[in-house]
């Protein structure tokens, strides 16, 4: 069984690599490099899997689920500037994709009940990332 809890949350970052020049990243990232940065409204879905409790009826309460995402990544990037706010990203690109992992990382360990299964990230509403975790990788 699977449940999905949707969360979301508005944030600046810039994509920008420090090991680059300034007109390699220009060139790489276009405007989405401008220093100043610029923001989205992200959209963020969790998706966890477990076995249905008969005495409850569910393997975790959504409202559980829902506190957990907030206090582990809404309270820390809502209406932040991700590249400035957030350690791991004034060392990583602040891409989509390396958000989700970031989101993972955060995660992973710290809903009981049932496992994580899938973060699905859209920073616009035509691009989204889905990262299915990897026991070996997942910043926190």
């Amino acid at each position: 069984m699977y449940l999905t809890r949707r969360a979301e949350f508005s944030a600046a970052h810039t994509l920008f690599n420090p090991e680059l020049s300034r007109d390699e990243n220009e060139r790489l990232f276009g405007k989405c490099g401008n220093p100043q940065g610029h923001g989205h409204n992200y959209v963020l879905e969790v998706t966890v899997k477990g076995t249905i409790d008969t005495k409850t009826g569910f393997f975790i309460n959504a409202e559980t689920l829902k506190v957990i995402i907030d206090r582990e990544i809404v309270d820390l990037v809502d209406h932040k500037n991700i590249n400035l706010e957030i350690d791991y990203f004034r060392e990583h690109v602040a891409t989509c994709e390396n958000m989700a992992k970031w989101i993972w990382g955060r995660l992973q360990n710290k809903i009981e009940g049932c496992t994580l299964h899938r973060v699905k990230l859209f920073e616009t509403a035509n691009n989204c990332v889905e990262y299915f975790g990897d026991e070996n990788e997942g910043p926190r």
